[in-house]
């Protein structure tokens, strides 16, 4: 009995917009008191060169990217320069600055996942006419933000997370409006860039709705970068692409398991801090090779991801004229980038793994199907994370073994996600295309959205795409499960912190 009332109450609880507001507060409110006033040296430390680049800009006039080469996109700038408005010259004002800011984007993003269909939510077209946004998205969201901890708002990834969401809310109406803002995010770190490319595949017309308001965007920073810093600062707006050009492998990194376990047993590999680009990597027998060779895999992983999803939209075939389905690429096709970028990358600071947030939040929101194992995946990950860093690192920078056996799990679990969004990618594609997707319940009627407009002569998408399907799905999924073939075959400064310059 009292077993049965609790989960009523929890059902209550997750159906409360009030009761996820508060949570939402509270979450925010914990990370802010951690990281502003507990141990601001371990889980902001990022915070005080933020402060240093903004606060000697001020000062001195002198600039990063206007002035010298940077490791960061110009436009991290903006964010920077906003939260100086609690002060530059020491002190808790800026850190807790720009606090607010992420928890006030977090806010505009939150509000508009949990938007009234009637009052224009972005996917009501797109979702179903009886569609209403499931509150799971927003408590996943909450839940993932304290499991990931204080790299959830201390640094630039932070920034970017809510503008991604944003981003593949409105990649189905608008697809214009998210290419703009996945280039913005961009501009202020780079991987939101590389989820334009399921867009691209999702979209007709991808040239003018997609790769036109990402171009008008990088027009704006390179002529406000060409204004503010002349010659100089054009020939300085691309280093951050060459910014890690000749690091080792980072201690975080997925490619670095293999050493990081051999270094519990064996003197010959080395836990090394690089005061320059304040990091702490791992010198060892080979890794001076694997860091090379990850350069080109990361490249190689993006080219193959992008196969990946021509092959997906191919075996969708007709089914993909179905905006449900074309819906579900597109965010299945976002978290494959998000965890690809994640695994090949050399770097590997614990702030990557917020990168993961925003596919789930959106499919949990919507209503997908197959999204429960990856979400729990995820949460699992980042609260793996969390406990590595800020609370564990001075011990795992030590070669302390639990700590080190931990980082190994948590880098295990990104693999298997990446694994597991690949098959469902693939699995998915094969059911809509064999009838199993649940959108094939729905009936076809014309599609009256502005921006599905008919495909030209050469549109893959066939010469009917514009009956689109009504993607009334989502109600439907949540009736019944997919069909057994639509799950594959399947029956069901102190030490230094990580990845600054990441």
């Amino acid at each position: 009995m009292a077993g049965s009332r609790l989960r009523a109450l929890a059902v209550r609880a997750r159906s409360d917009r009030r009761a996820l507001w508060v949570a939402f507060a509270l979450v925010h409110a914990a990370l802010l008191v951690v990281g502003v006033l507990l141990v601001p040296d371990r889980a902001f430390w990022d915070l005080g060169l933020y402060r240093w680049w903004v606060g000697q800009g001020l000062a001195d006039g002198r600039w990063p990217v206007l002035d010298d080469p940077w490791v960061y996109p110009a436009g991290a700038l903006v964010p920077m320069l906003l939260a100086a408005v609690g002060g530059t010259a020491g002190g808790p004002g800026y850190a807790l600055a720009w606090s607010l800011l992420v928890t006030a984007l977090d806010a505009a993003a939150l509000a508009l996942l949990l938007r009234d269909p009637a009052r224009g939510h972005p996917l009501a077209g797109h979702a179903g006419p009886r569609w209403h946004p499931s509150p799971a998205g927003a408590w996943w969201w909450v839940a993932f933000v304290a499991a990931l901890g204080p790299v959830a708002m201390g640094r630039l990834d932070a920034v970017v997370a809510p503008l991604t969401v944003v981003a593949l809310v409105l990649a189905a109406r608008r697809p214009g409006v998210a290419a703009a803002l996945l280039t913005a995010g961009a501009w202020v770190k780079v991987t939101p860039g590389a989820l334009l490319l399921p867009l691209v595949l999702a979209v007709r017309r991808p040239g003018a709705r997609v790769v036109a308001p990402a171009a008008a965007v990088c027009a704006v920073v390179v002529g406000a970068v060409a204004v503010l810093g002349g010659p100089g600062g054009l020939g300085r707006i691309a280093t951050f692409l060459d910014a890690q050009d000749g690091r080792d492998l980072q201690l975080e990194a997925v490619v670095t398991t293999p050493w990081v376990l051999l270094g519990l047993v064996s003197p010959a590999v080395r836990r090394v801090y690089d005061g320059e680009i304040v990091t702490w990597e791992v010198d060892g027998p080979g890794t001076a090779v694997a860091s090379a060779v990850m350069d080109l895999a990361l490249v190689a992983g993006v080219a193959l991801a992008a196969g990946l999803l021509l092959l997906a939209r191919r075996r969708a075939g007709a089914a993909f004229r179905t905006r449900v389905v074309r819906l579900a690429f597109v965010v299945r096709g976002a978290m494959l980038l998000s965890l690809l970028l994640v695994v090949a990358n050399k770097v590997g600071s614990p702030q990557y793994v917020g990168w993961l947030a925003a596919p789930v939040v959106v499919a949990l929101t919507v209503g997908l199907p197959g999204w429960g194992r990856t979400a729990g995946l995820a949460l699992v990950t980042a609260a793996a994370t969390q406990v590595v860093f800020p609370w564990t690192y001075a011990a795992l920078t030590e070669g302390a073994p639990l700590p080190t056996l931990l980082l190994a799990v948590r880098n295990a679990l990104l693999v298997a996600l990446l694994v597991e969004t690949v098959r469902r990618l693939l699995a998915e594609a094969r059911a809509a295309a064999a009838g199993a997707w649940p959108a094939a319940a729905a009936q076809d009627e014309r599609d009256g959205d502005r921006d599905d407009e008919r495909p030209g002569p050469g549109d893959p998408a066939g010469a009917d795409a514009d009956a689109d399907a009504d993607a009334d799905a989502v109600s439907a999924a949540r009736a019944r499960p997919p069909a057994r073939r639509a799950r594959g075959g399947r029956g069901r400064p102190g030490p230094a912190p990580a990845g600054t310059s990441g």
